[in-house]
């Protein structure tokens, strides 16, 4: 009897605790993780022995890797293969690198599955051939969905599996030039105890996937659920192994879809993609600008045309300002697409250095079509539309702004005014109030018309188009 209660302990699971945002490890649960400082991010697993038998054989059989000098290294290593879709090359740098590991995230339903099976079709044109494994649907849902995008060719193929290791098998055995998985969360590894979607099977699964993309020079892409808060599901150790993050952002109730990146090894975290959710699936939007400006009323207080940097591309957006008496001790602010208290800030500096009585008004602040704008070049449109909407002043239909506010009133200068400007005049817009200090090193080309107004402080800027309305 003794015999058999010490196998019994020897076989008890140790239960450890892993952080939910960063991955530490530890013993016992703390209210408070000491590597990422947040609170209440601790959650009980099963721990379990790390076999060592296979080590070093996924993703590059049973060789041995060697250091390579750099003058080894040629550059037709690393070319990039285009999507043939514009807006996501556009965001992943140029194309998608060999080898690399790219993560999209975002909202249920937003349509992360679609843009993939889009980028199948794409390479599956190329003649390139592309692993689709999905966790969630059945073969009968993804053609479905496949149907509605088109014909896609036979070198796509499809694999509904959730075990990991015989996922690992087949690409090993079929060597596809892309893999897609959808989604990590579903994936399970039987190395590890724990169910599927755990911090630990979705830290240990990435990794046998990265060494697979690595070993092989294969793309993986790979999608990932989202919490309540938008941030990828599982340890935040999942972003810094991949080597590229992008969001897909949108409202599911609008047509517009926005493509983000948050981290990129190879390219710029500034860019953006804008899709346009339809029958047929997703749509690029080259001039987002016009996308965005279209419906925009005509002779209106409160309505502003700004231009916003998003990486290498200026986009116009309308940011709304509706001002009007509060029926309330305490007035009332709310901003849509923007910084909360950024507009609080802006207010101040409109009661302080414009001498605007806002104390007894409600401000609401809302930038069209759904779009998220924290650049602080949109600063002096908000503050325009503010008080084209208090003195119900309305501006230009052709007039764009941009600028910077500071607390003492001041406009500041901002980056890329020339690209704003000479997009500004693409478009149609005749005149452009921006900071003074930009002035001089706008060159507009010679077959360019558009006024610039500069202004100094908001005073100046309230004065040209208090001067525009007459």
């Amino acid at each position: 009897m003794r015999l058999n209660i010490e196998s019994l302990n020897m076989t008890k699971e140790k239960l450890v605790f892993y952080c939910q945002n960063c991955g530490y490890e530890s013993a016992k649960w703390m209210g408070q993780c000491p590597v990422c400082h947040e609170w209440n991010t601790f959650v009980e697993e099963p721990s379990h022995p790390k076999k060592t038998q296979n080590a070093g054989k996924t993703g590059s059989g049973s060789r041995i890797s060697a250091p390579r000098k750099l003058s080894e290294i040629h550059p037709d290593e690393t070319d990039r293969v285009k999507t043939g879709i514009r807006e996501l090359d556009r965001v992943l740098g140029g194309g998608i690198v060999a080898g690399s590991m790219t993560l999209i995230g975002g909202d249920p339903g937003i349509g992360k599955s679609t843009l993939l099976l889009q980028v199948c079709r794409a390479l599956a044109g190329q003649g390139m051939r592309i692993l689709y494994v999905s966790g969630e649907e059945s073969l009968g849902q993804i053609k479905m969905r496949a149907d509605r995008l088109g014909t896609i060719g036979d070198t796509l193929e499809l694999l509904c599996e959730t075990n990991l290791d015989a996922i690992v098998e087949v690409i090993e055995r079929t060597n596809p030039q892309t893999v897609v998985i959808d989604s990590i969360q579903t994936m399970y590894n039987e190395n590890v105890s724990s169910s599927p979607g755990s911090v630990s099977q979705v830290r240990e699964s990435t990794g046998v996937l990265m060494r697979i993309a690595k070993g092989l020079q294969i793309p993986v892409f790979i999608v990932g659920h989202v919490t309540k808060d938008g941030s990828v599901a599982g340890p935040r150790v999942l972003e810094h192994m991949v080597d590229t993050v992008l969001y897909f952002e949108g409202e599911r109730n609008a047509s517009y879809r926005v493509l983000r990146a948050v981290k990129n090894r190879f390219g710029s975290t500034n860019e953006i993609g804008v899709f346009e959710m339809r029958q047929d699936g997703l749509a690029e939007v080259e001039n987002p600008s016009e996308y965005m400006l279209d419906g925009r009323p005509v002779g209106a207080s409160g309505s502003v045309v700004a231009c916003s940097m998003e990486g290498s591309r200026p986009i116009m957006i309308e940011i709304q300002a509706l001002v009007c008496r509060s029926n309330f001790g305490y007035p009332r602010r709310t901003a849509n697409g923007t910084d909360f208290n950024r507009v609080n800030l802006l207010v101040a500096v409109l009661e302080r250095r414009a001498h605007l009585n806002l104390s007894s008004s409600d401000a609401y602040i809302n930038i069209a079509g759904g779009v998220k704008m924290t650049e602080p070049a949109v600063d002096l449109g908000i503050v325009l539309a503010i008080v084209s909407s208090a003195k119900d002043i309305p501006l230009d239909d052709r007039t764009v702004v941009f600028g910077e506010v500071g607390l003492s009133g001041e406009i500041r200068a901002v980056s890329m005014a020339q690209q704003r400007v000479v997009e500004a005049a693409k478009l149609g817009f005749d005149t452009v109030i921006l900071p003074k200090a930009n002035v001089k090193s706008i060159r507009l080309p010679k077959d360019r018309r558009i006024r610039l107004c500069p202004a100094e402080n908001v005073s100046d800027a309230i004065r040209l188009i208090s001067r525009g309305n007459r």
